[in-house]
């Protein structure tokens, strides 16, 4: 099968186009002729295994997994004999934040981890690239006590986690200012947010407006930057370790003392996301119900997965990238 794969960490430049042997399911898997794939933040660190902590997952010195991936909607072409979730010919869609090897034609999956059939109304690429973000998005609301009416700021609200923490804040009834380029502004009002900041055109640190919660989903501000437009025991969520790795300290210290000293009862928290089985469902639920979205910025096919990143890497991209695998 064809397949992209990489022996060493490092750059787009690293990823090859090869032929590799097809891979058999073991008793609990599913194999997944693979129809559409996605390119994320999740895989860009994957592929350079930064931060450097990331290595004792991967691999120390070189990748365990010789071809990436984390995200794909496909086929089921066959079942292990354990596997009762699913029969051949279910169309599926699923996410693995470590490396599942979607970059493929084929791939096996448990059928135990985060893994649903599809839902009707979804093409394959919408499926393939709509998890990811979602995940990351649900996995920073479930750490606070979001109430209907909440004011709550969304930073990097046209991107992968951006558009979908809109898109679930606004099924929660919050009430939502979004800080995005000027070209993503209407996209962004018609995911639910109720105002919008142009950040190429203001600060939105100088926002006068407080808000229960900040969420920067790309992780490009810092607490510190971001205090201010807090209430009194108001909570920062980003999606990235920090400069300084800070936010873990922080987040730490908040959760020992109730808050961090001398900030009003403000706390930092950090957004472990351990339930990936349950996000996928979730996603699945709010898209039969029409309530999310799958925002796809552009798509390339599996043999220019090496150009996808590089865009990615730009860090320039609305919602998510897609990736076409065969006819």
């Amino acid at each position: 099968m064809k397949a992209i794969v990489y022996a060493q960490y490092g750059s787009p430049d690293v990823l090859q186009v090869q032929e590799v042997q097809k891979p058999e399911p073991k008793e609990n898997e599913v194999l997944v002729r693979v129809r559409a794939a996605s390119v994320n933040r999740t895989d860009c660190a994957n592929l350079r295994a930064k931060p450097f902590i990331m290595r004792f997952m991967l691999g120390l010195f070189k990748p365990n997994k010789r071809i990436l991936g984390t995200e794909f909607a496909g086929d089921v072409v066959k079942t292990g004999e354990g596997v009762t979730s699913f029969v051949v010919g279910d169309k599926v869609f699923g996410f693995d934040d470590t490396v599942l090897s979607s970059y493929a034609e084929y791939l096996v999956f448990s059928h135990e981890k985060g893994i649903s059939t599809m839902p009707e109304n979804f093409t394959y690429q919408q499926a393939g690239a709509c998890i990811e973000g979602a995940h990351y998005a649900y996995n920073i609301i479930n750490k606070v006590n979001l109430k209907e009416g909440d004011k709550v700021m969304v930073n990097g609200a046209s991107g992968g986690i951006g558009s979908a923490t809109v898109q679930l804040l606004k099924y929660h009834g919050a009430d939502i200012t979004a800080v995005c380029n000027t070209k993503n502004m209407e996209l962004v009002k018609s995911l639910g947010a109720v105002k919008v900041i142009d950040y190429t055109k203001e600060d939105f640190t100088k926002d006068p407006e407080k808000y229960e919660y900040v969420f920067d989903s790309v992780g490009k501000s810092t607490f510190g930057k971001c205090k201010s437009l807090l209430k009194p025991g108001g909570v920062y969520i980003s999606s990235e370790l920090g400069p300084w790795s800070q936010n873990l300290f922080y987040s730490l210290i908040s959760a020992i003392f109730g808050s961090l000293p001398g900030h009003t009862g403000k706390k930092v928290k950090f957004p472990y996301p351990p339930n990936i089985k349950r996000s996928v469902l979730l996603v699945k639920k709010l898209i039969e119900e029409g309530k999310f979205k799958s925002v796809i910025d552009r798509s390339y096919p599996l043999e220019n997965v090496a150009d996808a990143f590089r865009y990615v890497e730009k860090g320039q991209k609305t919602g998510n990238v897609a990736i076409t695998i065969g006819d």
